[in-house]
């Protein structure tokens, strides 16, 4: 049991007064070394936590202290973790998700917002806020009318802090660019890496889907915009080294299967593949268990698996152990190697969120484009 629990169940008397101050003298979650405990204040039927972690139970109760309307759950969580939640609150014969009102620490995805937990010994990384001392790149919005998908697309550009015409620039190409902007503070990562110069100066691509899971599952359309429209739109108008080693793919999830499948499909035209808990989802008997959407996926990744090639030099693999999708990553990294491409691989306590994948981002970028500090050191 948690010892400031153990502390209060000890309160004479243990009335309002003392769950008043027991919420005042402390930060929520509460973490005790490997034990973080989850608290809930209110006079519901009931309280479950509900988390995005693999292989634990996603229905967790809460207990209620009696006499009180304070409920608490203990869950031992592995150092350096970071978890997702809402809280499942019973009330009046009705159910209702909230974020958890004693946490303000919540993470943004494309559907809203979960509260997060830091175990013992995780820290956000510092290269994630803002830093005044580093010189902020900017952002240039495109529309190319014409490309393969046979309509207008979206493109946003990344030029670093101190770009000139007069020198050239790697390209980094991100798959589903503007989440990558919002939800793990791109701009400013790259600000500040590059700042430090831990990452060389990049020039990047953000694109923009109209329909992610189509496009993104090994969609020969797409790998044509990428390879016909993006990076010939790309080469004309911004100086970029003409090797392919100078070239990445990016993405996360679908988009992670989408700059394989593109690189696959184009093999030596990007020569650095940033693959982040792709879902790389295979059969070696049976049907596709995870639904229609990754049909197209599984067709891939299958034939993938038979046929590798080479499609890339070299590749920095991530994912999360709290990931339903950690076995798949984790089989395709002996499978990548045995193509000669270098390889890669980072695994977090964490789960298949925007946050992991910012977290990631510093090891991944200066490991495949490194700046001056990394080509002195390394």
């Amino acid at each position: 049991m948690s010892l400031a629990i153990h502390k209060l169940l000890r309160s004479a008397p243990l009335d309002d007064a003392a769950v008043d101050r027991f919420i005042k003298r402390h930060s929520f979650p509460l973490v005790e070394g490997p034990h973080t405990t989850f608290i809930f204040r209110g006079d519901v039927e009931a309280v479950h936590l509900r988390h995005w972690v693999f292989g634990l139970g996603s229905n967790q109760a809460f207990k209620r202290i009696a006499g009180t309307d304070l409920w608490f759950l203990v869950l031992e969580l592995p150092p350096r973790s970071r978890v997702e939640y809402k809280l499942e609150v019973h009330s009046g014969g009705h159910s209702r998700w909230v974020r958890d009102p004693l946490n303000p620490n919540l993470a943004h995805d494309p559907f809203g917002a979960n509260s997060v937990a830091h175990a013992h010994g995780y820290e956000t990384p510092e290269w994630v806020a803002a830093d005044p001392e580093a010189r902020p790149g900017s952002l240039e919005e495109f529309t190319l009318e014409k490309t393969a998908f046979g309509d207008p697309r979206r493109l946003t550009v990344y030029l670093p802090a101190r770009f000139r015409v007069t020198r050239r620039y790697p390209l980094l190409v991100v798959h589903d660019g503007g989440d990558y902007l919002r939800f793990t503070a791109l701009k400013t990562v790259l600000d500040n890496l590059i700042h430090r110069l831990e990452v060389a100066p990049l020039i990047v691509a953000l694109t923009h889907p109209h329909d992610r899971l189509v496009e993104y599952a090994n969609d020969p359309t797409h790998a044509d915009f990428i390879v016909k429209d993006v990076l010939p739109f790309m080469e004309q108008r911004y100086p970029l080294f003409p090797a392919a080693s100078a070239r990445c793919l990016m993405g996360a999830s679908f988009g992670g299967v989408a700059s394989l499948a593109t690189a696959w499909r184009y093999p030596g035209v990007f020569g650095r593949l940033l693959l982040q808990s792709g879902s790389f989802a295979f059969t070696d008997i049976g049907e596709n268990r995870r639904g229609p959407a990754f049909d197209r996926v599984v067709s891939f990744v299958n034939a993938f698996r038979e046929a590798p090639g080479r499609p890339s030099e070299r590749v920095f693999v991530s994912c999360g152990t709290y990931e339903s999708l950690i076995y798949e990553n984790r089989s395709m990294v002996p499978l990548l190697q045995t193509t000669g491409m270098e390889l890669r691989y980072e695994e977090a306590r964490d789960g298949h969120n925007w946050e992991n994948w910012r977290d990631r981002l510093q090891t991944a970028l200066s490991w495949l484009f490194p700046g001056p500090l990394w080509m002195v050191y390394e």
